[in-house]
């Protein structure tokens, strides 16, 4: 038996779990929150140091053979030629890149230009669309940017001291906006049109190869980002998907292939293991849920869910369009949400908390079937968030989605994918593991649902809801 520890930098905080490397089995685990300093777009990286060393107190990582690193996609952390932060770590969606990424929409071409050279594009969140904000606000910054790197390969390289090489994976590569999961390549020309020169871009390594090894003998695998450490860490492959319920949805699932979709909603990503993960993203999900609730006057999530048990499906005919802040999926950005088929019998609290949650899942299921219609197998689906404990989710989902589905008991998952590349990496060293093939590790708990004999009822949900969208958006899907 070995150890091996998996942490994970998160917005807001740092998980270590420390795992058996034979069976996944988590035996530490250590927490501590990032100081919450500055405004939330702008963050020193160094705060990320901080809440590592914090969580990682106590002993926590005695025995430890290797370390694996998850942190936040999306992060842009711009270094000098020196390898000193030129500013603090440009983070999350910020709002500040919108008009950014429509200009470099615009410079390359258009849409089907990105979709065809790196498998998305352009959003206000990528790293290439933070460097074209760069250096139109910032351009003396720019102008000293001379090495870019995400939020997982700065901790990396921190963990090894700093050295000349630099690394990243082929996963947390695949969200930048330069780089192709297609081809496996740098686009360095994009770098160029969005930063005004080149800079210093880490190398791509392989899912099981290690990143280097500390004078302590502690081996650092390639490390990743959060939702391909996630994946890794559910156990996720063919035939996989999973939908995330945030505030807005995701639904990504293993693919054998990269996809170019010149429409902007497939962002086509790369794994932790050597597969694909295209990723469909919903503006509105759990967001809808508190909205509807907030107009009923309810206090939780929870309440709403147990009034909408008392409804039937389909709502009696109630039907909400759930696009509260416009859609990606589909292209509505400055749509508003709509509920049809008010009639007198329909107009009750319970009818309306129903057609929420029905509403939500259904705008999933419709991100669903962009990845289903691309030749993507969806034979089981994992739910994950807070929202899927709800009676009122798991008693709509498998029937609205048509297939089987499994609600993890909530884990740190991010850390846990982690982890488990840290014992790949290790084994590899050792000669014990075959590079092409991870440990296998025992599966979450969880609970699973099957449609059973609600599959048609859903069925007939689901085409009401796409009707009234196509009313209301004709060829929404289409344009």
């Amino acid at each position: 038996m070995g150890i091996v520890a998996g942490l994970d930098s998160s917005p807001d905080f740092t998980r270590i779990v420390v795992c058996d490397t034979d069976t996944g089995a988590v035996l530490r685990q250590g927490y501590a929150p990032h100081p919450a300093e500055g405004r939330p777009s702008d963050i020193d990286p160094q705060a990320w140091l901080l809440s590592l060393g914090e969580a990682a107190g106590g002993g926590l990582l005695e025995g430890v053979q290797a370390i694996g690193v998850s942190a936040q996609q999306n992060a842009l952390v711009p270094l000098d030629a020196q390898g000193n932060t030129v500013r603090p770590a440009l983070v999350g969606g910020d709002k500040r890149a919108q008009v950014a990424a429509a200009d470099l929409i615009d410079a390359l071409g258009g849409r089907e230009a990105w979709a065809q050279a790196v498998g998305c594009v352009p959003q206000a969140a990528q790293p290439v669309t933070k460097l074209r904000w760069l250096a139109k606000s910032e351009p003396e910054n720019a102008r000293r940017t001379a090495v870019l790197l995400q939020a997982h390969d700065w901790l990396v390289w921190q963990l090894l001291g700093r050295p000349v090489r630099r690394t990243t994976d082929r996963g947390g590569a695949s969200g930048t906006g330069y780089w192709s999961a297609a081809t496996g390549g740098y686009r360095p020309d994009l770098v160029e049109l969005a930063l005004g020169h080149q800079a210093m871009l880490p190398e791509v390594i392989g899912p099981s190869d290690a990143a280097g090894t500390t004078p302590e003998g502690l081996l650092i695998s390639a490390g990743t980002g959060e939702t391909m450490a996630a994946a890794f860490g559910l156990g996720i492959g063919l035939g996989d998907a999973v939908v995330s319920l945030g505030a807005s949805g995701s639904v990504m699932a293993v693919h054998p292939e990269a996809l170019a979709d010149q429409s902007g909603m497939i962002t086509s990503l790369a794994d932790a293991t050597g597969m694909h993960l295209p990723v469909v993203t919903t503006l509105n999900a759990v967001r809808t849920l508190r909205g509807t609730a907030e107009l009923l006057g309810l206090p939780d999530l929870e309440s709403l869910s147990e009034l909408a048990m008392k409804s039937t499906p389909g709502a009696h005919g109630l039907v909400l369009l759930p696009y509260l802040e416009g859609e990606r999926t589909p292209s509505l950005p400055h749509t508003a949400g709509t509920i049809a088929g008010l009639r007198r019998e329909s107009m009750k609290p319970e009818h309306l908390a129903r057609a929420a949650f029905e509403g939500m899942l259904c705008g999933l299921a419709d991100a669903l079937d962009v990845l289903r219609g691309r030749g993507v197998d969806v034979r089981r689906i994992f739910l994950l968030g807070p929202a899927a404990e709800l009676p009122a989710v798991q008693a709509s989902a498998p029937s609205l989605f048509g297939t089987q589905v499994v609600v993890p008991q909530p884990a740190d998952y991010a850390a846990i994918g982690a982890a488990r590349q840290a014992a790949w990496a290790l084994g590899v060293s050792q000669g014990t593991l075959d590079p092409r093939t991870p440990p296998v590790w025992r599966g979450a708990a969880a609970q699973v649902l099957e449609p059973g004999d609600e599959l048609a009822v859903g069925q007939a949900v689901r085409q009401q809801f796409v009707a009234v969208r196509e009313q209301t958006h004709p060829g929404a899907f289409h344009s």
